[in-house]
C-alpha cells in the first residue's frame, strides 16, 4: 500500500505568522525574515510529517512518498525524515503540490500542515496558492488548495483520507470531500495570525493516530473528480494579473479582476493553474 503525503506549512501545530512559514532567501520587503523562526517550524513541519508517516506504516502502508509542498518546496528537514520514506523536493512541479500521485499504485494522498482557504477570516496564514488569489471557484463552490490538489489527485483515482492543519482547513476540506475524510485539527484559528494550539508533541499523537485510522478506512474512500463541463473561476487582487492570464488558451475575462476556464480534467487543471501563477506572479507595473 502506496502513500502520498503532501506536506504543507502553514497548518502545522504553533505557526501562526508569516515570518515563521517564510525561507529567509524568499523574504522581501513587505515580509520580514527570521532564520531561527523558521528553523523552529520547519522542524515541527517535519515532525508532524513523521507522524503521519507511523501512523500510515502502523496502519499498513508499505511505501511512503512525501511531497514538499510548501512556498520553495525545500522545508522539511531532511535528515530528520523518518527513513522509511521518500520525498520530492523543489519547486515548479507538473502536479503542483500533489506531484507524485500518479506513480504506480498510489491509494491515497494525506494532506498535512494545510491551512484555510482565502478570505477566511478565523483561518491561521488562510490563502490560495499565493496572496494575491481572493477566491477559486469550482461551478460555483468556492475551494482552497485543498479542492485544487483534490481534483488533480483524482484525476489518477487516488482519493484524499487525511487532513491534518487549523480547524478551519480541517472543517472545509471535509466539507468538500466528505466525513469519510479523517481530520486531525491541531489549532483552532482566532484570527489570520493567532490561534490557540495544541503542545506540538500532542499535535503529533494526534495525528499519527489519525493516519492509522485514514488508512485502515480506505475501503470507504472515492476520488474527488472533476464533472464534466465543469468552470472553474479565480478572483484575483488586481486587474494587470488579470491581463497576463488572459494569454493563456481558454481563459475567458468575468470581471475587471476575475476569470474563468473549463478544463477538460485534473490533469488539465494542473496545467492550467500552473501557467496562470506564473503568468500572473509578475504583472507589468
Amino acid at each position: 500500500m502506496k502513500i502520498l503525503i503532501s506536506a504543507d506549512m502553514e497548518g502545522t501545530c504553533g505557526v501562526v505568522n508569516w515570518v515563521q512559514v517564510t525561507p529567509p532567501e524568499l523574504g522581501r520587503g513587505d515580509r520580514p525574515v527570521s532564520t531561527t523562526e523558521y528553523e523552529r517550524a520547519r522542524l515541527r513541519m517535519t515532525r508532524e510529517v513523521n507522524a503521519a508517516i507511523e501512523g500510515a506504516i502502523a496502519g499498513g502502508a508499505t511505501e511512503i512518498i512525501v511531497n514538499d509542498s510548501h512556498d520553495g518546496m525545500r522545508n522539511i528537514v531532511v535528515d530528520e525524515l523518518h527513513p522509511d520514506a521518500r520525498y520530492i523536493s523543489g519547486f515548479d512541479k507538473e502536479l503542483l503540490m500533489v506531484h507524485g500521485v500518479d506513480e504506480d499504485g498510489v491509494d491515497a494522498v494525506f494532506f498535512t500542515g494545510y491551512h484555510a482557504r482565502a478570505g477566511t477570516p478565523d483561518g491561521p496564514l488562510a490563502h490560495s496558492f499565493t496572496g494575491w488569489v481572493h477566491d477559486i471557484r469550482v461551478n460555483g463552490t468556492s475551494i482552497g488548495e485543498y479542492g485544487i490538489n483534490a481534483l488533480i489527485a483524482g484525476h489518477f483515482g487516488v482519493p484524499v483520507a487525511l487532513v491534518t492543519g487549523d480547524n478551519r482547513a480541517v472543517e472545509q476540506t471535509r466539507e468538500l470531500l466528505g466525513e469519510q475524510v479523517i481530520g486531525v485539527a491541531v489549532k483552532r484559528g482566532y484570527t489570520v495570525t493567532a490561534a490557540l494550539n495544541y503542545h506540538p508533541e500532542r499535535a503529533q499523537r494526534m495525528i499519527r493516530e489519525g493516519a492509522e485510522q485514514a488508512v485502515r478506512n480506505l475501503d470507504a474512500l472515492r476520488p474527488y473528480t472533476l464533472p464534466e463541463g465543469a468552470v472553474v473561476e479565480f478572483d484575483l487582487d488586481h486587474q494587470s494579473r488579470v491581463e497576463q492570464v488572459l494569454k493563456l488558451p481558454g481563459v475567458e475575462r468575468t470581471g475587471w479582476r476575475s476569470f474563468q476556464f473549463q478544463p477538460a480534467n485534473g490533469l488539465e487543471l494542473a496545467r492550467y493553474v500552473r501557467a496562470l501563477i506564473t503568468a500572473a506572479a509578475n504583472p507589468p507595473a
